[in-house]
């Protein structure tokens, strides 16, 4: 359910609805998630390089929850802030250089890696058990 809700500026503030705990989204689901139609999210693809959905079947797109909370952030700085798409790439490209300034070798270790893997099979068994 989008709310409208006003900021100090008098600019209308959606509230956007909770990300459901899904693996992967349809382009209508982030759309409706998002509040930004389908042929815009399309057309942010080709602007922002971070933004790149799986393809399957027939060339459509599935979203994971990484890439809805990126299409947020990008809503934000454009609808909200006021960032043109130019600003907005250049803003979330020195995000991204932040995070490799402050890990530039983070590489997860071995023992991170075996305690992933362990944890998504705990976690797969768990939901065969609840289904």
């Amino acid at each position: 359910m989008l709310i409208a809700s006003s900021n100090k500026s008098n600019k209308i503030k959606v509230e956007l609805p909770p990300i459901p705990g899904k693996t992967y989204f349809s382009i209508g689901e982030v759309s409706d998630l998002c509040a930004v139609k389908p042929h815009v999210l399309r057309y942010w693809e080709q602007e922002f390089p971070q933004l790149k959905p799986s393809k399957r079947r027939g060339n459509r797109r599935y979203y994971q929850q990484h890439d809805v909370l990126m299409i947020r952030e990008i809503r934000d700085l454009l609808y909200d802030q006021g960032f043109t798409i130019g600003g907005a790439r250049q803003k979330l490209l020195s995000q991204s250089n932040k995070v490799s300034e402050i890990a530039p070798d983070a590489k997860p270790s071995q023992h991170d890696t075996k305690l992933v893997s362990e944890l998504c099979h705990e976690l797969e068994d768990l939901l065969l058990v609840l289904s």
